[in-house]
């Protein structure tokens, strides 16, 4: 008698490296998202329109809370915890995940790691129950890869204010956030500051980008900054230059090698299930050798991001996660989920263009994931000066 299936594309099984506990509580967010996430989710992309629905639902599951427990329900989670709620988030959608990724790890991420208490008490709070949303405004029109060095966003000291101006893009959260942390050059010494910027504060405006043929639900923004007065109060206390913005993307960089191994989980199961279910010639197409082939390679390509991405974890439970390694694991993942959602496209045949099997939205928004949080270029010279001590950036 032929054995069952193996549907799990966990395949080595680290999920059992997490505890029962953990293991449980993963297994209940991803049934909620499923039932009242997941519905959304199709409808929102195509239209690319924001489900401000889900605000309440992700608010309900407490996910502004993981990261920061004592603003949240004391639970301390593990790293790893923490790494496969985001794969569960992008499992279901990545649109969305990225909505809850600019909240909780980068606005959020900067006020705590950059502000001081006072700035942490007055601001995360409401964050954690999201009663106020947060974006991250670093990249500019004519800076991406080179936006610490190029910067051109300017903050200028006036009494007890700062005046900022200039203009930044590809905000994601841009059109509605009420708190945004806006980087700027400093015009006195030239280091990079943070600043956060109230909703409603005049000057500021966003506009959303349209046309956007991947993570169509994220409302990114060109943001335009004319004469914006802020106090010095919402100057982010604890950051004196880029270095320290630079502390938050090392931080997040590792969170995008979970996001690409989520969007690579979805695709591998769509595809298997699609496998097994699609007749041509009498059979199931998944009795065909050159479908098994691109199934097995898919399955290969997930289990090697899963084991980078779990040992990085481990490494930053330690304590010696380095900014090296979570730059090899976000270009590493991201290469290897673009192939994998290839794959599961040419897989689905004409079927693979349209959204109704879903496997076309997964396909487009890997090129968003892809490029983002630092290219693989750009990531790739980080590891490539960590391993030969020469410096390769132009």
């Amino acid at each position: 008698m032929p054995k069952p299936a193996i549907t799990n594309p966990d395949f080595f099984g680290f999920y059992e490296l997490l505890s029962e506990s953990e293991r449980n509580e993963l297994a209940e967010i991803r049934e909620y998202l499923e039932r009242e996430v997941k519905p959304l989710a199709n409808r929102a992309w195509d239209t690319s329109e924001f489900p401000f629905e889900v605000v309440e639902k992700f608010a309900k599951l407490r996910l502004a809370s993981y990261q920061f427990p004592e603003h949240g329900d004391g639970v301390k989670r593990s790293p790893l915890f923490t790494g496969f709620l985001s794969l569960e988030l992008n499992r279901i959608d990545p649109s969305l995940a990225v909505f809850s990724g600019v909240h909780t790890g980068l606005a959020m991420g900067s006020i705590y790691h950059g502000g001081d208490q006072a700035q942490r008490d007055r601001w995360i709070p409401d964050m954690v129950e999201m009663n106020r949303i947060g974006a991250f405004a670093l990249t500019e029109p004519e800076g991406g890869s080179d936006v610490a060095g190029g910067m051109r966003t300017t903050a200028r000291k006036d009494g007890d204010e700062w005046v900022l101006n200039g203009s930044k893009r590809w905000i994601g959260n841009g059109t509605f956030a009420d708190l945004v942390v806006v980087w700027a050059r400093d015009e006195a010494d030239g280091n990079v500051k943070g600043f956060v910027v109230e909703k409603g504060t005049p000057g500021f405006t966003a506009t959303k980008i349209e046309g956007k043929i991947a993570l169509r639900t994220v409302q990114n923004a060109d943001i335009t900054l004319t004469d914006v007065r802020v106090p010095e109060a919402n100057r982010l206390q604890q950051v004196n230059s880029f270095r320290d913005t630079a502390k938050v993307l090392a931080m997040t960089r590792g969170g995008v090698a979970w996001q690409a191994l989520g969007v690579a989980v979805r695709a591998y199961e769509l595809a298997r299930e699609y496998a097994v279910e699609r007749v041509q010639f009498g059979k199931p197409i998944g009795g065909f050798q050159m479908i098994q082939d691109l199934l097995v390679k898919m399955l290969g390509n997930i289990t090697a991001m899963f084991g980078v991405v779990v040992r990085l974890n481990e490494l930053v439970a330690q304590g010696s996660g380095s900014a090296e390694q979570a730059a090899l694991a976000k270009a590493f993942t991201t290469t290897k989920m673009r192939e994998v959602v290839a794959w599961a496209r040419e897989l689905f045949g004409g079927n693979g263009i349209v959204l109704d099997y879903e496997v076309a939205k997964f396909f487009a928004d890997a090129e968003a994931v892809y490029s983002f949080e630092g290219s693989r270029e750009m990531n790739t010279l980080i590891v490539g000066k960590a391993i030969t001590g020469l410096s390769a950036f132009a």
